[in-house]
């Protein structure tokens, strides 16, 4: 089977000039690659609209066939357009590519969008206002899986503290890293540390959810 994802640049694949910045799509694979065969389609600063609009999102569901899985995880450039809103543009649109991914046979599977790491005196802030709690009604309403990445990037954030979840994000001083030269400090996007943590985390979610095949099954794929 192939496991194939739309998002933004938290999923995507970065350009080698960026590593180890890296969406965690980019690293799915290697928790799953013995039932699933992963393919990611996502692009940086991707909404909604725009994964449709260039064109990738015909191109996912022509690879997509029967017995696929489709991730979406979409919210953070979405968030900027205002025709984009969380019960407005963003909800109609997650709602068309669920029934295209159903048309193929394929199963669809919304993601709640990974939290930015903002703290304000020591608390970590909600910065997605209702896109999070928008993907998990519409899971309800459409009766499809949900993987709530926004609550369990949430806890590990919490977790962590502020300081301690520096090392999931995209810190770099002045000289450390050649396309940033003057520095970086990208609480958005992740270094590989992190995007391999949240991977692990949707591997594990998939097979709790029952995506991944049987043993007696594995030999047929």
């Amino acid at each position: 089977m192939k496991i194939l994802l739309a998002g933004d640049s938290t999923v995507a694949n970065c350009p080698t000039y960026e590593y180890p910045m890296s969406g965690w799509g980019a690293h799915l694979a290697p928790e799953v690659y013995s039932w699933g065969a992963v393919h990611n389609f996502a692009k940086g600063g991707a909404t909604t609209e725009s994964f449709r609009e260039e064109g990738l999102w015909y191109e996912l569901l022509h690879q997509a066939v029967s017995g696929d899985v489709v991730l979406i995880q979409f919210g953070h450039n979405d968030q900027k357009r205002g025709h984009l809103g969380a019960r407005g543009g963003y909800a109609d649109n997650l709602r068309r590519m669920v029934g295209d991914v159903r048309a193929k046979g394929a199963a669809p599977v919304l993601c709640t969008s990974v939290e930015r790491r903002h703290f304000s005196d020591g608390r970590l802030e909600e910065t997605l206002g209702e896109y999070p709690a928008v993907v998990r009604e519409l899971g309800i309403e459409l009766g499809l899986d949900v993987v709530d990445l926004n609550s369990w990037t949430r806890a590990l954030y919490a977790g962590l503290g502020e300081e301690g979840s520096k090392e999931l994000f995209f810190h770099f001083g002045p000289g450390e890293h050649a396309h940033w030269f003057g520095g970086l400090l990208d609480d958005t996007h992740f270094h590989e540390r992190g995007a391999r943590r949240i991977a692990a985390f949707v591997a594990a979610r998939l097979e709790v959810l029952g995506f991944k095949p049987e043993p007696d099954l594995l030999a047929v794929f």
